[in-house]
């Protein structure tokens, strides 16, 4: 049900942000966008999205930050995140170790493949494809 999907996107690259919209945007989702931590967490708070779509390296408050932000409130706890990242470490390892529901946290490389990038987003929301 892409349509009644509302996908956060977050990164602080504009140019990434508006690539990744305008397609998810073409595939029939809702989108919001956010190009800082700080921006999305009160997004997140807000629109209540039903998936994050997060960068992890950004220069205020960064992905893993965001994340930790929104897995101690109950209100944005239960919100899948894909993080989107050029460089996975042993930190971003730990957040996705961490979060609630590792279920719902997913890790996916930049660049992306866009088809398996869509594979995650239907996963983690619960839509069952094919």
């Amino acid at each position: 049900m892409a349509g009644t999907t509302k996908l956060l996107v977050v990164d602080d690259e504009p140019d990434a942000v508006l690539i990744l919209a305008k397609t998810l945007l073409a595939k029939g989702y809702r989108v919001i966008t956010a190009e800082s931590g700080l921006q999305a967490i009160n997004l997140a708070k807000a629109e209540k999205p039903d998936l994050i779509l997060l960068d992890i390296l950004m220069p205020d408050v960064d992905g893993t930050q965001v994340a930790k932000a929104l897995q101690e409130d109950p209100a944005t706890r239960d919100i899948p995140v894909i993080f989107l990242t050029c460089l996975i470490t042993k930190k971003t390892q730990q957040i996705g170790a961490r979060y609630h529901d590792a279920a719902k946290c997913t890790f996916i490389a930049k660049p992306y493949d866009l088809d398996n990038l869509l594979m995650e987003i239907n996963r983690l929301i619960g839509v069952h494809v094919g």
